[in-house]
């Protein structure tokens, strides 16, 4: 079929059913509030839903500077009845994914991460105090054990996160904070405390509200090259955690399935 077919046959499509739409309305929102029985959108203990993704474009900052994504218009809907937009995207941007393949030879895929391991306790961990004094900042065994003493122990499979403020700064050059000699500088989990996750939690995932999982003068990428070849994964750029408690909220990771992924932008939200 030609294009010019496919985009009348759209336009005479949407033309009927928006006719439609407007003759059952009426029927149609009659019949659904019979149908709803009252029971709750959430599971039981869960009030509200929180969103914890960054809305990315090509101005997003990077860890190397450059734009994870370009967007180029195929379709528009004045001349062809519907929006369609190419992609290009580095699948470390915006709020996003880290698979076990990112720092390993053979560790799984994005695709490959168990759904149960996408649905998890919630545990935050905040440093915003220090990270305000110290743009280098990092996650300790002492913050580690802050928390376990006021929420008790890290639940199985949680998501441990670091709450660093950093999520303010998305905006500004700090949140990349370059030095003059290119050296990036914002907060992260020291090795020692992803030591400490590793040996003594079943943990399934550690989040940041920066742009990586190691602190950003990190020389050698410890945390990655601990955590994501151990089988557990990361999530870096998360929004929102200073608007969930510290303990009790459950995390949704949307993680992409693109075959043979290293990781992807995801939509993650808390239900609190």
């Amino acid at each position: 079929m030609c294009d010019v077919c496919v985009m009348n046959a759209v336009k005479d499509r949407m033309l009927s059913r928006r006719d439609l739409f407007r003759g059952g309305a009426a029927a149609g929102v009659a019949g659904a509030a019979a149908a709803l029985t009252g029971t709750p959108a959430l599971a039981g203990g869960h009030g509200s839903v929180r969103d914890m993704t960054h809305a990315y474009g090509p101005d997003f900052p990077t860890f190397f500077g450059v734009p994870g994504i370009t967007m180029e218009q195929a379709f528009n809907f004045a001349d062809n009845g519907f929006n369609l937009f190419n992609l290009s995207i580095n699948e470390h941007t915006g709020t996003h994914v880290d698979a076990p393949l990112h720092f390993s030879a053979d560790g799984k895929s994005v695709d490959e991460i168990e759904v149960g391991n996408l649905v998890v306790p919630l545990c935050v961990i905040d440093i915003r105090e220090k990270a305000d004094a110290d743009p280098d900042a990092q996650v300790t065994p002492d913050d580690l054990a802050a928390w376990i003493a006021a929420n008790g122990d890290i639940p199985d499979r949680a998501c441990v996160a670091m709450l660093s403020g950093w999520a303010e700064k998305v905006a500004t050059p700090a949140f990349r904070g370059a030095d003059d000699g290119g050296v990036l500088h914002f907060p992260g989990f020291h090795i020692e405390a992803t030591q400490m996750l590793l040996e003594t939690t079943s943990a399934s995932a550690m989040a940041v509200d920066t742009l990586s999982l190691d602190h950003g003068p990190s020389p050698d990428f410890a945390t990655h090259y601990a955590w994501l070849p151990a089988g557990r994964y990361g999530i870096e750029n998360i929004a929102g955690l200073a608007d969930v408690p510290a303990a009790g909220a459950t995390l949704v990771v949307g993680a992409p399935v693109h075959k043979g992924g290293s990781g992807g932008p995801a939509r993650i939200f808390a239900m609190v």
